[in-house]
């Protein structure tokens, strides 16, 4: 029996109706106003000159009224330009590029883990699992302490790696910006696991000789989205602070931490965290206007602390045989879903176009009215964005907000790439991402970035930023000798 109604699946182009949907709300007000401009247009004309210029002559103007109104906007124009958020600008960045000597293939760490564990066989299998399916590539790197067999994880190897990894950073932002030590007037130093004393940014003062009366901060305990905790302190810290330069490092120092114990929940964050390191210029001065590469548009910040299991989610602590380790929790997963479930409500409002806003509160109100069994509608962010920076904490995070967000393979592809070519980096691994973007040529002026990390706590971040102008293809990224083989096929499981 052929159908009575038309398959209009096949027969409309669903997606133009789409699109004529979103360009219909999100200009309804230009739609809008277009008939009225229209109105008044064809009113002049019909009035005509005589009518017009007489209309004019019958208006009286007093010196008095003149002058208060003058006031009066002068005073409005001075209160809104003062009360106006200071524009914070992100002149430019540098990641760190691990020396080839501490490359760590499948094959170094398997034969280390077999070294190292080898009353453990269990413990080694569990490892070589979770490194097949990891996402990592043959080229992530690991401090030299932890070369040695068994590691050495000494407070100098670890002073030494935090030396290396920040000094470098420092050294190349300094070369690319042009900035001067004396012109930095905030320093943020985000590390979560290595806090020593003095601090990391004490270091950098010392190092560098920074000025005396400098802002200086060092995060610690903070996770991976420590890196826009820093970003977030250092906006506010600019917004009452003019005609200022901010540097933020995020970083993890990997040598103290190196579990060698025999618990399986402690063993996972070796198969995944790999040197790395950021430093990112930011300024609030007008004359980073036009070199900045992006502006910071929005921080949103969500802290799920109050429940017990989110706290205890990636939990520091000793195993039965005193080994001090990092446990992440088997609920981790469901607990980052719930964080980026509240982190999304409070941002989505602020850069969803209408469009996206009105289907949101139709569904809402359908679900609470008509029937809650509806699907509820998941906002589509990619008309918010055109860059997704996704914390490559590993596949499964990633795997899970492509899902989550309905993410095509190429808004994800910066992650994965990201895991695949330097591990998980913590705090720093979003820089690495956006260089990536950027080494592709991919940005372009007006694009809008959404970072999103997680973090011990159990906290969910995001910042948003808006590109400058169009970036040139970075010669001295840590991306320039590789990017041409990239992307790559990354199998479900590699056979090691």
């Amino acid at each position: 029996m052929p159908p009575i109604l038309p398959d209009f699946s096949s027969s409309v182009k669903l997606k133009y109706v789409k699109l004529g949907y979103q360009y219909l709300v999100n200009h309804i007000l230009y739609l809008l106003m277009i008939p009225v401009m229209v109105g008044v247009v064809i009113e002049v004309l019909r009035l005509g000159p005589d009518e017009i210029l007489s209309l004019w002559r019958s208006l009286h103007f007093d010196l008095v009224q003149i002058l208060c109104s003058s006031f009066l906007i002068i005073l409005i124009a001075t209160v809104y330009f003062m009360s106006k958020p200071r524009t914070i600008y992100l002149v430019d960045y540098a990641c760190y590029k691990p020396p080839v000597t501490c490359r760590v293939p499948f094959s170094t760490f398997m034969e280390h883990s077999r070294l190292i564990l080898k009353d453990k066989p269990k413990s080694v299998e569990f490892q070589m699992r979770i490194l097949e399916r990891s996402g990592l590539g043959e080229e992530t790197c690991l401090p030299p302490a932890i070369h040695y067999i068994p590691p050495k994880p000494t407070m100098e190897a670890a002073r030494g790696e935090a030396e290396l990894v920040i000094f470098s950073v420092m050294d190349s932002l300094f070369k690319k910006t042009g900035l001067k030590p004396k012109d930095i007037d905030i320093l943020i130093v985000n590390c979560s696991l290595f806090s020593p004393t003095p601090s990391l940014s004490a270091m950098v003062i010392n190092k560098y000789k920074l000025r005396s009366n400098i802002k200086s901060f060092n995060l610690s305990g903070m996770g991976c989205s420590a890196g826009l905790i820093s970003i977030d302190l250092a906006r506010d810290l600019l917004q009452v602070h003019p005609n200022s330069n901010a540097v933020v490092v995020s970083t993890e120092i990997i040598t103290p931490n190196y579990y060698q114990g025999n618990e399986r929940a402690m063993l996972l964050p070796n198969c995944l965290f790999r040197m790395g390191g950021a430093a990112i210029l930011l300024s609030n001065r007008r004359s980073h206007r036009w070199l900045a590469k992006y502006r910071l548009v929005h921080v949103v910040r969500t802290h799920k602390g109050a429940d017990d299991k989110a706290y205890r989610c990636v939990y520091e602590e000793e195993d039965r045989e005193g080994n001090v380790g990092i446990n992440l929790s088997k609920d981790l997963m469901a607990i980052a879903g719930e964080a980026l479930k509240s982190n999304i409500t409070t941002i989505g409002p602020l850069v969803l176009p209408a469009s996206e806003q009105l289907l949101f509160l139709l569904t809402l109100i359908g679900r609470k009215i008509f029937n809650p069994k509806w699907k509820p509608y998941i906002p589509d962010f990619k008309q918010a964005f055109e860059h997704f920076c996704i914390h490559a904490g590993g596949r499964a995070v990633i795997d899970e907000l492509q899902k989550n967000l309905q993410l095509s393979a190429e808004h994800v592809e910066a992650s994965r790439m990201t895991l695949h070519r330097f591990g998980n980096t913590s705090s720093s691994s979003l820089w690495y991402e956006i260089g990536y973007i950027e080494a592709k040529g991919r940005m372009r002026r007006g694009d809008r970035v959404w970072q999103i990390a997680f973090g011990s706590g159990f906290k969910c971040n995001s910042a948003v930023w808006k590109c400058n102008r169009t970036i040139k293809k970075p010669t001295d990224s840590p991306w320039a000798d590789c990017i041409d083989r990239y992307p790559v096929h990354i199998p479900e499981v590699v056979k090691l």
